[in-house]
């Protein structure tokens, strides 16, 4: 059957633009009561689909959708629901959080939506055009090519390129994501109005529309908040069984899973966006443009991040207690025998600020250990490069010999090979509870040797492979810097490790460890003691209540403890000489606390 021509839709005035009213009625209301009070009929509201999603009100919004005379193109979800398919269409990769919990809420709606809403769906266009300011936009759900495809501020220019060239249009607009951006790349458009019935992830309830306003020099692009009665629409969705991950996210402003997002989107993640405009100029000027500004790009502000009691803001700061001393780091010196770009610590061939601890000044806190009764389970040993410090060997049997389990993290190339026989043979008798894990930060050779240098993709995989044919237990740590969505990285490394026969479960984060990025001279907002609510977080589950970390600095002639792995420089977070004197509370006074432990939910030891 022939797909029929898209319908084109001459806009002679401002024209609004929403996404994802998500089955929330409180948010679609107040959205229609805006576009009233702006005086814009409904034949210049266009919607970019999913009407019904996550939310209670799944039947009611979409009649009030139906019945609004408003322009709506179809998502994905509109084309489960209408089709009668098992899930929502939605693209999360089988198994994650946002499969688990979109299960949960496809079968509320399943349950709710009538058979005259499925008609209605099932008749929506796929596409349209918009001719508008002399341009034609071409309004679609995901992809060109995919209504389900995930298409975000980061996604690479030339994959918005070739999507707008395939519509024949200037430009497109586009939903699904979730998240509100507009791009002007090589004179083309590309425009998402974000949605309205959840939060933009950037830790406040509000949500998002745009303006589309023609003036004579071009078209200017508002993107525009919307406060709503949030409360209600979540205290709904609490009585009617839904998660309540979701029921969260409208108050926080916090998305209960990030699995769709690329690293890029997740480091944005709650810092609150500002309503803000583009101007898209007039055909035959080649223009660049984009809104929101990243904060990947902003420089972090002076007044953060000073005062260990209160944020810039006079907020009171949140700050860990140590519950449990679960990990003691041992920092075994900054000698590296790479250059990382980006590496938190500065690691290098040159770097000595932090020294090589010895035998006997590990042992002193194995005694303090077992002397207080810590508890203490696991040793881990981090760089630099471990296997830089020639002690590395007696130290790992030390702690092996005394029942520890063991995690030591290397780039497992030149350093820790010349040990090859005595490791192997240490492994072989103490190997039960010893975890050798792997910086590999891609699964591409390009991109990882973009971080740690030319030559260095396959020495990794050779020190990989080596460890693996040698039994040892094995775990791969990833840096998520390139964009991709996690689940889409987890799949790259299972290609890479299922071709090179390294026995890893990429779904085991466990085994495969995917970081956060870190810049500390970038924005982040800072964590204040009401920010664990609104974040679904417990001051428990950052390093800092588990774990802390002995370093030796050159200039000292002693040891001492820091508050955990990343902050080996800050003078602010050494806590003292002993165990004992390093088990005060903690201020979370530092970019890295906020970006890598809260916001990102990273812990060194996992």
């Amino acid at each position: 059957m022939p797909v029929p021509e898209p319908q084109i839709l001459v806009m002679n005035g401002p024209m609004l633009v929403f996404g994802g009213p998500y089955s929330n009625l409180e948010a679609t209301r107040r959205l229609l009561d805006a576009a009233a009070e702006l005086g814009i009929p409904p034949e210049r509201i266009i919607c970019t689909g999913d009407v019904v999603a996550y939310g209670a009100d799944a039947r009611a919004t979409a009649e009030l959708v139906r019945g609004a005379g408003i322009h709506v193109v179809m998502g994905n979800c509109e084309e489960s629901l209408a089709a009668g398919a098992g899930d929502c269409g939605c693209g999360f990769a089988e198994g994650t959080e946002c499969d688990r919990l979109a299960a949960a809420w496809y079968a509320h709606a399943d349950r709710e939506i009538d058979s005259a809403s499925r008609t209605w769906m099932a008749s929506l266009p796929r596409r349209l055009v918009v001719e508008i300011a002399g341009r034609r936009l071409a309004v679609l759900h995901g992809g060109a090519d995919a209504i389900n495809q995930f298409v975000f501020a980061s996604t690479p220019a030339r994959i918005k390129g070739a999507a707008i060239a395939a519509t024949g249009c200037d430009g497109v607009i586009g939903g699904h994501c979730g998240l509100p951006f507009t791009q002007i790349i090589d004179g083309k458009l590309w425009h998402n109005s974000g949605a309205i019935g959840m939060p933009a992830n950037d830790g406040t309830p509000r949500v998002w529309y745009s303006l589309l306003v023609p003036e004579p020099g071009g078209l200017r692009i508002e993107h525009r908040a919307l406060a709503y009665d949030y409360e209600t629409a979540a205290r709904k969705m609490r009585k009617a069984g839904l998660p309540d991950g979701y029921a969260d996210a409208l108050v926080s402003g916090l998305w209960p899973s990030c699995d769709v997002l690329p690293a890029a989107e997740m480091r944005e993640q709650g810092s609150p966006l500002s309503p803000g405009e583009v101007f898209w100029p007039a055909n035959g000027t080649i223009a660049e443009g984009a809104w929101p500004e990243s904060a990947r790009q902003r420089p972090l502000d002076r007044a953060k991040f000073r005062d260990p009691e209160r944020t810039a803001d006079g907020e009171p700061r949140a700050t860990v207690t140590l519950e449990r001393l679960e990990t003691l780091w041992f920092n075994m010196g900054t000698l590296c025998n790479i250059a990382c770009a980006n590496c938190y610590i500065e690691s290098s061939p040159t770097n000595d600020r932090l020294v090589y601890l010895s035998l006997a000044e590990v042992r002193a806190y194995l005694d303090e250990i077992e002397r207080d009764g810590w508890g203490t389970e696991e040793i881990g040993f981090t760089g630099g490069e471990p296997f830089m410090n020639p002690a590395i060997l007696p130290i790992l049997e030390e702690c092996l010999r005394r029942g520890y389990r063991v995690l030591v993290l290397t780039n497992a190339m030149r350093p820790m090979r010349r040990f090859d026989g005595p490791f192997a043979e240490l492994n072989s008798r103490l190997g039960a509870r010893l975890t050798v894990r792997v910086s590999l930060d891609h699964f591409t050779p390009e991109l990882h040797e973009e971080i740690r240098g030319p030559r260095t993709f396959e020495p990794t995989i050779e020190g990989l492979l080596w460890l693996v044919r040698n039994g040892f237990r094995v775990s791969v740590a990833g840096r998520m810097a390139w964009g991709e969505p996690e689940a889409e990285a987890r799949r790259g490394y299972a290609r890479l490790f299922a071709e090179r026969g390294i026995p890893i479960d990429t779904a085991d984060p466990a085994q495969l460890v995917l970081f956060p990025e870190m810049d500390a001279r970038l924005d982040v907002p800072e964590v204040t003691r009401s920010s664990w609510r609104a974040l679904g977080r417990e001051p428990g589950s950052v390093m800092c209540a588990s774990s802390r970390m002995v370093v030796r600095r050159r200039e000292s002639d002693r040891p001492a403890v820091v508050a955990c792995t990343l902050l080996p420089y800050d003078p602010r977070f050494e806590l003292g000489a002993t165990l004992a004197e390093a088990a005060r509370t903690v201020p979370l006074n530092h970019p890295h606390c906020a970006r890598f432990c809260v916001l990102g939910g990273a812990s060194c030891s996992r």
